[in-house]
């Protein structure tokens, strides 16, 4: 009897032996299972603060410059209006082409109406509720139209320079009170000099300037009688902008102007939260 039991643990002894060693050895047999750590919750990569470094201009900046510099060529020729002024303001005005009455109404300077538009209109908050502001079927004709708003009294002196003197035109934009940041002509003139958009502007003869002086200062008076109601219908276009110190962060500028960090990125084509001192970012739509 006693040989009998001891034959059933030997059994039962190499039988648990063999399962061991099949789990270790062969690869048919599925080992147990290793518990999973617990998933740890992912953390958001902090945002990297403005680092000194050399002036910083976004790709879409550029792009905006290639598709739209013919036409700000072509109004200089017509009018000696600086192609480098134009660039510029349309690039502060419209955030590189991103703020919201570039695209959804071809408005790229930002123009308000007056008593004789007859074109489309749009309504948004700005110097006052539901400010009525222009709307274009396409973008060149906001440049266009650009250079008629400049065509006013108020303005006169401007056509006076030579049409490739982009620092006297920023100065007398902001003295003529084309725009209520005192440092209007700082920005244009910074944007000009980073994005070299001097190389657009044309020097010319003499002659061809006092032929072209004459040609538009006739155009301006026969704007004179409209002049009186658009001082009256018009406050000066306004000018957000801010410039990126070193500490400031994309979040903290969204929360000083009360807006979210993707709009701030939309409005002014950024693809990261990155910034650089010196950048200027518009904060206005």
């Amino acid at each position: 009897m006693k040989g009998y039991l001891y034959a059933i643990l030997a059994a039962v002894f190499f039988t648990s032996c063999l399962s061991k060693h099949e789990v270790l050895q062969n690869p048919r047999v599925s080992s147990r299972p290793v518990p999973a750590r617990p998933a740890q919750p992912a953390r958001n990569a902090p945002t990297k603060p403005a680092q000194p470094a050399a002036s910083y201009t976004s790709t879409s900046g550029y792009e905006y410059i290639e598709r739209y510099k013919d036409i700000a060529i072509a109004e200089m020729e017509r009018y000696g209006i600086p192609a480098s002024i134009k660039l510029a303001q349309a690039l502060l005005e419209s955030g590189n082409g991103n703020s919201t009455l570039a695209r959804e109404a071809n408005n790229h300077f930002g123009i308000k109406c007056t008593p004789e538009w007859i074109g489309g209109k749009t309504y948004k908050d700005d110097d006052r509720h539901n400010d009525c502001f222009r709307v274009y079927e396409h973008a060149e004709e906001s440049f266009k139209d650009h250079s008629q708003f400049l065509l006013r009294k108020r303005y006169a002196a401007l056509f006076e320079l030579d049409k490739d003197d982009y620092k006297g035109w920023a100065k007398g934009l902001k003295s003529a009170g084309y725009a209520t940041n005192p440092r209007y002509a700082d920005l244009l003139i910074d944007l000009i000099e980073r994005y070299e958009l001097h190389q657009y502007d044309r020097p010319e003869s003499r002659t061809a300037k006092i032929e072209r002086e004459k040609v538009v200062q006739t155009e301006i008076v026969e704007n004179k009688p409209e002049e009186l109601q658009v001082a009256q219908a018009k406050a000066p276009v306004r000018i957000d902008i801010h410039e990126v110190k070193q500490g400031d962060t994309l979040a903290a500028i969204a929360r000083k102007y009360g807006m979210s960090t993707t709009d701030l990125m939309d409005l002014n084509g950024l693809k990261t939260e990155s910034l650089f001192v010196g950048q200027l970012i518009l904060v206005s739509q």
